[in-house]
């Protein structure tokens, strides 16, 4: 396998579904597709996220999360036991975070034999792609931020803590299949400080022997962020995870903050957001160099990856393609400038 270039360009997780997989979902939940339909849909959209993100010319790809079936952790509420659904308050009108489903603890949280299925879809992209790969995962306060502790827990760091059980087993499944990178997907919520951030990413990561990175996310369902667009108040308790690489969202934010990380980053590894998923502008591979160059002020070129500020699941597949090419021809043109 090849080595890594300087500043390699990479994906946070998700790839842009293509119309097709819309309405192979649709005939599913119509009970016009069995299992077997199913599974053979998720191959070919693996197959396509994989082959996108190789022409595209990125250095470290995923399999697109294109098997995560409803959003990002809703599919795997549908397979965690015990919780139960709690009525959604509001239906009607413009959708927003208020609408998903949530969930109320009533037993233990267990997940079935085998564990999300994080392990299996590794596996599928290790077997399908000759490029370097990361496996990505929700996070114990991701899981749990939805899950009303009810009797069972005594509140949201409890059931967090039970995550962190669930997810340590299914990384050291994925180490077992021959991950070497794993990212660790948690939110910017606003209640819960760096420090107990960092601490439930160290329960969650305990005796996984890989490289971890930690994504701290503002939100991006329809391309709305969720939470107080702002990193400052989870530095610098955040930097006391064991993570190897930070991966943060710099373009939807016009670079702000740029200096937190010239302040606080030592020089630790940088995943950067310069790519904003959150917008249809298609960026050019210039305006990609030019926030390389910006971030480059604050953190040391063979410390720094390229990324988009987060996933690409609810992006059109054509434009999650235009973004992920500029992405991977800036890294390049800033490359070539740097001479590597």
């Amino acid at each position: 396998m090849a080595e890594l270039p300087l500043i390699p360009a990479t994906v946070v997780g998700s790839h842009g579904k293509a119309g097709w997989w819309y309405a192979a979902v649709k005939a599913w939940e119509a009970g016009e597709f069995g299992p077997a339909d199913l599974e053979e849909m998720f191959d070919d959209a693996a197959d396509t996220a994989i082959r996108d993100m190789e022409r595209a010319g990125l250095d470290i790809i995923t399999d697109g999360e294109v098997r995560r079936l409803d959003g990002y952790v809703d599919s795997y509420y549908a397979i965690i036991k015990g919780i139960q659904a709690l009525p959604v308050k509001r239906k009607a009108g413009p959708w927003g975070y208020d609408q998903q489903t949530r969930y109320e603890a009533v037993g233990r949280i267990e997940t079935p034999p085998g564990g999300l299925g994080i392990v299996k879809e590794f596996e599928y992209l290790k077997a399908h792609t000759t490029r370097r790969t990361k496996a990505t995962c929700a996070g114990p306060l991701t899981f749990g931020s939805r899950i009303h502790p009810g009797k069972m827990y005594k509140g949201v760091v409890d059931v967090a803590e039970r995550f962190a059980e669930v997810i340590n087993e299914e990384l050291k499944g994925l180490v077992t299949a021959g991950a070497d990178f794993i990212q660790i997907d948690e939110p910017a919520r606003g209640n819960v400080s760096g420090e107990e951030m960092a601490r439930l990413f160290n329960l969650a990561t305990e005796g996984v022997k890989a490289k971890l990175g930690f994504h701290v996310c503002f939100g991006n369902r329809f391309g709305r962020s969720r939470f107080n667009r702002t990193y400052r108040p989870y530095f610098p308790g955040l930097l006391t995870a064991r993570a190897d690489q930070f991966v943060l969202e710099f373009a939807s934010r016009e670079l702000s903050e740029l200096d937190l990380w010239g302040q606080y980053g030592d020089g630790r590894e940088l995943g950067a957001g310069v790519i904003d998923v959150k917008g249809f502008h298609p960026e050019t591979p210039e305006d990609v160099a030019e926030r390389i160059r910006r971030v480059l002020k604050v953190s040391k070129p063979e410390k720094l990856y390229v990324n988009p500020d987060c996933g690409f699941g609810w992006s059109p597949r054509y434009m999650c393609n235009q973004k992920i090419l500029a992405l991977a021809a800036g890294a390049a043109l800033v490359r070539k400038e740097l001479g590597g």
